[in-house]
């Protein structure tokens, strides 16, 4: 047999008993704020439970858990991931149609999917749909939750809550997290998983207690979910820009920001070395863009003889923002929005002036750095992709000569660079894929564009009819299926999912 199915059951048991835990907390906020679909919850909960307890009642307990993780390899992990965030999906979707806030399953696992994914992709305030202002609370909750669970990767907070998952858990590790490469902070991969843990819960916290000032207790923490997990899904249906507080606009900028900086850049700066943190290539890099797209977007928006004030900015009447301070602060939170791929919105950019929409639009391709939950095809990509290019014009000069490709310091490996390469192409193949079968459901070319980079991207707003005011509900539901694991194999690097559909794959 190929494949450990044994183990592999075993450990998504073990994972639906994690979900089943998860899902009672937003039971419990329904029944804190007296709303009758906590039920709904509940009944996931105990199906989730029932269903993790039973596999692990049939296959063998935590003891034989260690045994079989001990053995488990590259093909066990990547499928363990890939199935993981599957399963849990369609378990997830089960209270939005339980308790009939949703009338359909495909909008409930889209809408599970895209918060899990941390894509933010809502089909809520549309088709039919209620308001986001008018859903419970107890789902306003779960959205937000999935992508803080999404955020850092249900696989990680695995290794760092359970024990069961053993020495086999790095493979699950390496296939989960973002980046060319895993970077282990410590030797031992539940360690290290712990520690990114506590940086993520920390520094959410920290955003919360900043956010208190401006929002209620229960807005404070969605969006402090959402932001650090580069999510996007806030509770308001215009989204951040519906407040209208530049205090809230410049809060939630700076944890876009590092949100989506590497975890072990944070480690270590808490370890106190800011000496190999501010010298880390793709760090200044990232800067570089966050601060360059900044300035051309509040350039391009600022007009000040404009007509139309910074408060009308999401009216298609836009001409400009009369204070500089007002491009500034639009400028810089959209640029972080789409760069991280958290996709808050506090303006409709698609009545940019051309130059900032021109500006946006190639952010959209950048993501966050590697190690961070931002998605896209993350900035060391673009490194790399450069430096690779750099070296082949450098070859060409000198045919004979040994130029090897070097990065912070180190050489960077042969596999590392073609594994860079590989994603790029599988990376906007997979774009193209999504685009073709939008425009054969019907969608208009931009937003078939739209849509398809926004779900593989993990950014949530796109572009068309899928733009920041707008929502997904309109798409077939065939369509949604396949944003949904687009969605998921953004989020996953792409190759743990296509690589489950080589044949290769099963054969011994």
């Amino acid at each position: 047999m190929v494949l450990n199915w044994k183990a592999v059951t075993r450990t998504l048991g073990g994972l639906l008993l994690f979900l089943g835990v998860a899902l009672v907390l937003p039971a419990l906020v329904g029944l804190y704020y007296g709303e009758v679909s906590w039920w709904s919850f509940a009944a996931a909960a105990g199906l989730a439970l029932g269903i993790g307890g039973a596999v692990w009642a049939t296959l063998g307990g935590p003891g034989q858990m260690n045994n079989d993780t001990d053995d488990l390899g590259v093909r066990e992990g990547f499928a363990i991931v890939a199935l993981s965030w599957f399963v849990l999906s369609l378990i997830g979707a089960l209270p939005f149609v339980l308790s009939g806030v949703l009338d359909t399953y495909t909008d409930a696992f889209f809408e599970t999917m895209s918060g899990f994914t941390t894509t933010g992709a809502t089909i809520f305030g549309g088709g039919g749909n209620m308001a986001i202002e008018a859903m419970p609370n107890a789902f306003l909750f779960w959205r937000s939750l999935a992508h803080w669970m999404g955020g850092m990767g249900i696989i990680v907070l695995t290794l760092a809550i359970l024990p069961i998952l053993g020495v086999g858990g790095m493979q699950l590790f390496r296939a989960e997290v973002p980046g060319p490469s895993a970077d282990k902070l410590t030797p031992r991969v539940r360690e290290t998983a712990k520690r990114l843990w506590l940086i993520y819960v920390g520094i959410t916290a920290i955003e919360v207690l900043l956010l208190l000032p401006a929002m209620t207790p229960f807005d404070a923490v969605n969006h402090a979910f959402a932001t650090m997990a580069t999510g996007g899904f806030s509770t308001e249906n215009g989204s951040v820009g519906q407040y209208g507080s530049a205090y809230i606009d410049w809060v939630i900028t700076v944890f876009m920001f590092l949100a989506g900086v590497n975890f072990a850049l944070h480690y270590r700066m808490l370890r106190g070395q800011p000496i190999t943190v501010f010298r880390d290539t793709e760090l200044r890099v990232y800067t570089a863009i966050v601060g360059v797209g900044t300035a051309v977007i509040a350039l391009g928006t600022w007009q000040p003889t404009a007509t139309v004030v910074a408060g009308e900015a999401m009216g298609a009447a836009f001409e400009g923002y009369t204070s500089l301070l007002d491009a500034l602060r639009y400028g810089a939170f959209q640029t972080v929005a789409i760069v991280t791929t958290t996709g808050f919105g506090t303006a409709d950019y698609e009545v940019w002036p051309p130059l900032a929409l021109g500006a946006l639009f190639i952010l959209f391709f950048v993501g966050g750095m590697a190690g961070s939950t931002g998605g896209g095809p993350k900035v060391v990509r673009h490194v790399l992709l450069f430096k690779n290019a750099v070296r082949e014009l450098k070859q060409l000069v000198h045919p004979q000569a040994i130029i090897p490709m070097r990065l912070g310091g180190e050489v960077v490996p042969n596999d590392v660079m073609r594994n860079v390469l590989s994603f790029i192409v599988l990376y906007f193949m997979l774009n193209g894929f999504g685009i073709v079968i939008m425009s054969i459901l019907g969608m208009d070319l931009m937003s078939a564009f739209g849509a398809t980079i926004a779900s593989v991207g993990n950014i949530g707003p796109g572009f068309g009819s899928v733009g920041p005011t707008d929502n997904y509900a309109h798409i077939p539901a065939v369509g949604k299926w396949v944003l949904a694991l687009m969605m998921m194999a953004g989020r996953l690097e792409i190759f743990t999912v296509l690589i489950l559909l080589m044949p290769t794959f099963w054969r011994r």
